[in-house]
């Protein structure tokens, strides 16, 4: 089974957000709504005793987890919320009918309701462009070269970032842009049970 996801290198990711306006052009997503949002983690003592300028931060994009077991689809009424072949939460305009039940059970708080539409929307992962072999929009036009996407049940190797100087998609290995990590240094968002699919990878500072 295909399980799509987006690795982000933390250590890479300069809030640039480069990938959340990507993401609201490609997307038309109304003004004041964000299917991407950055959150700056800290800054934190580096130990328990630190004290500034002993402090370190990262940024951390935020959007829909795509989950295992996601829980909008669990509550949604009308069936509106589902999952896809590919591994990702797609929601059905035709069948929603803007309750919100699905905003509310999300632990992450990546949907909105759309008022003029009457429906839910959220990252849709570019469904019309990964569905096609395509890149997600926030992938291709990240500027820190920090966010990969492929196939996590074909690992780490499968997964592609943005176009190089020679007009080639970087690897998530190739070690002249992305330094080695190790699977410790691999994160999710907190799982309640939901099994959240993207990664996050932070090497060198805690990860909070």
């Amino acid at each position: 089974m295909t399980r799509y996801a987006v690795i982000t290198d933390l250590n890479r990711c300069v809030s640039c957000l480069n990938c959340v306006v990507a993401c609201k052009e490609a997307n038309e997503v109304p003004i004041g709504s964000y299917w991407i949002k950055i959150l700056r983690v800290g800054p934190n003592p580096k130990t328990p005793t630190s004290v500034y300028p002993d402090v370190e931060m990262y940024y951390l994009p935020v959007s829909c987890q795509h989950c295992e077991r996601p829980a909008c689809v669990d509550v949604c009424p009308t069936g509106a919320s589902h999952k896809t072949e590919n591994g990702s939460v797609q929601i059905d305009h035709n069948k929603c009918i803007g309750c919100q039940f699905c905003a509310m059970a999300c632990p992450y708080g990546v949907r909105y309701l759309n008022e003029a539409e009457g429906v839910v929307e959220k990252c849709t992962r570019c469904y019309q462009k990964t569905n096609e072999g395509e890149l997600p929009s926030c992938v291709i036009a990240c500027g820190g070269s920090a966010r990969f996407f492929g196939d996590l049940d074909a690992g780490y190797a499968d997964f592609r970032g943005r176009l190089d100087e020679n007009g080639n998609n970087i690897s998530l290995l190739d070690e002249s842009y992305v330094k080695p990590f190790t699977e410790d240094e691999v994160h999710t968002l907190p799982d309640s049970g939901n099994g959240p699919s993207d990664r996050f990878i932070l090497r060198n500072r805690v990860w909070r």
